[in-house]
């Protein structure tokens, strides 16, 4: 006998799925730092979220997804979101959950460069 519960579930996350993932992700409106900031200043930035954002809870391999996403093209990063099964609330990917309901928060710094970013002459 087929175990219509677990169908149910998976039904229900598809929907959710769906449903929430309809909108494709866009790259974040420019934004500008408090002061200007070097590619040096803004990777390490990144890097420190990174390496704590784990720790605020949430799975790590969402995380893990998340930052493959940030760090590539728009296409490649729906892919990826879409694999992972990421709930993206804002377009942005400044807001995602994951399929149990965890809130992954991302700063716009990690998805793109500010206005006011000190490009090399």
């Amino acid at each position: 006998m087929p175990n219509t519960s677990s169908s149910s579930q998976i039904n229900a996350q598809h929907f959710l799925f769906v449903s929430d993932n309809g909108k494709n992700l866009k790259k974040p409106k420019p934004w500008k730092h408090t002061q200007a900031i070097t590619p040096a200043q803004l990777r390490q930035m990144r890097d420190e979220f990174w390496d704590t954002a784990p720790h605020y809870g949430g799975q790590k391999e969402i995380w893990d997804a998340l930052r493959a996403a940030a760090d590539s093209d728009l296409a490649l990063a729906q892919t990826i979101v879409d694999s992972a099964g990421i709930i993206v609330s804002n377009s942005d990917m400044t807001l995602c959950y994951d399929e149990r309901g965890a809130k992954y928060e991302l700063p716009k710094y990690v998805l793109s460069e500010p206005t006011n970013l000190i490009r090399d002459g």
